[in-house]
């Protein structure tokens, strides 16, 4: 199984990684020791530390001629990996 499906590239995690700290979009159901290990494998560095949230689907509405549409978008999770001392990861290498 995949366990991280993209890295998280915001405004908010960009200043995180002036810290050490990246931000993963990963499966539901990864726990931390394998997202751990897939940093780890992926990208070649030390991992210290792991926090993950479960992040909600917002609630969405459309006006159509038919009436009212009401959904969600689905939820998902994010994991905060922070990297040991002066390891870093590019992103932007590939590109």
């Amino acid at each position: 199984m995949k366990v991280l499906k993209k890295p998280l590239i915001t405004e908010k995690v960009s200043s995180l990684n002036e810290k050490g700290k990246y931000g993963f979009i990963v499966y539901n159901k990864a726990n931390k020791v394998e997202i751990k290990a897939a940093v780890e494998k992926l990208y070649g560095v030390n991992v210290e530390s792991v926090n993950t949230i479960n992040v909600m689907g917002k609630s969405k509405v459309r006006f159509t001629k038919a009436g009212v549409v009401a959904g969600r978008k689905p939820n998902y999770k994010k994991a905060i990996v922070t990297l040991a001392e002066g390891e870093v990861i590019d992103f932007y290498s590939n590109v």
